[in-house]
């Protein structure tokens, strides 16, 4: 038997159902027996595979899905990490990133402020709530990160930078000057139907996946993404909206170079 930690956070039973179905209906021709389970302390979904066609079934999962490491030891393994945020601590100026890590206990990544700094604002000085109002940083946000501090030893905890993909990911968006609505926790497939039944396909010109949950609406061009929420917040009453203003997000960096 193989157990997978998927690279998915279920925030309710509906979405561990659409799991369920999702695989039951790409497995159904192989010879195997498909398991799909909630952790309960931390929502990450994990899927135990039994029978002849294991392999082939990991190889679809590791593709097109993508797993946790689950522990501190397989993490090494790991380059490139992919998580969620799990709190932007406005206190310590720090952001922790739950990667999947939970044996032989739960470990999470931090990313201080002064990486921020470095990697999203060409070494300005600016605060952290600023920085994540500018780029969207939301707790439940997926993030991809690389891991700066050694992993032998980080039992309470390791230190991190933002992946270069990550990273060229923010740019990219800021320099499209398009705006995005970011929504957390519903899938594709609800967001196609909701944007069908308030007639915002017009306005909105690609849903971006960022994970199973997890998706950006790119806006056309002169769409302020802000004034979206009322009408499909309607409809995803149990998502969390986040607004990444391409424009205000360029605004604020360019200021803080020019008076820096």
């Amino acid at each position: 038997m193989t157990t997978l930690t998927l690279l998915v956070k279920a925030t309710n039973f509906g979405q561990a159902k659409q799991i369920d179905e999702l695989l039951q209906t790409e497995f159904g021709e192989l010879d195997l027996e498909v398991k799909v389970l909630t952790n309960s302390k931390n929502r990450w979904v994990q899927v135990s595979l039994s029978g002849e066609d294991e392999a082939i079934a990991t190889s679809y999962i590791n593709r097109e899905i993508g797993t946790c490491p689950g522990s501190l030891e397989n993490a090494k393994n790991f380059p490139v990490m992919r998580g969620f945020i799990s709190k932007l601590d406005l206190s310590k100026q720090e952001v922790v990133v739950d990667v999947g890590i939970f044996e032989p206990k739960i470990v999470q990544a931090t990313i201080p402020l002064t990486t921020f700094h470095t990697q999203l604002m060409n070494g300005k000085a600016l605060d952290l709530k600023k920085i994540a109002e500018s780029y969207a940083l939301a707790e439940r946000s997926p993030l991809s990160i690389k891991a700066v501090s050694p992993l032998t030893d980080a039992t309470e905890g390791f230190q991190a930078e933002l992946a270069a993909e990550q990273v060229e990911k923010l740019h990219a968006w800021q320099q499209s000057l398009l705006d995005r609505l970011i929504v957390l926790g519903a899938s594709k497939e609800t967001l196609e139907n909701v944007l069908k039944r308030t007639r915002l396909t017009r306005d909105v010109i690609d849903i971006e996946d960022l994970g199973m949950f997890e998706h950006a609406l790119t806006c056309k061009l002169g769409t302020n993404a802000a004034g979206l929420v009322s009408v499909v917040g309607r409809y995803l009453r149990n998502s969390v909206f986040v607004v990444f203003n391409a424009k205000k997000s360029l605004d604020l960096l360019s200021e803080h170079t020019l008076t820096s």
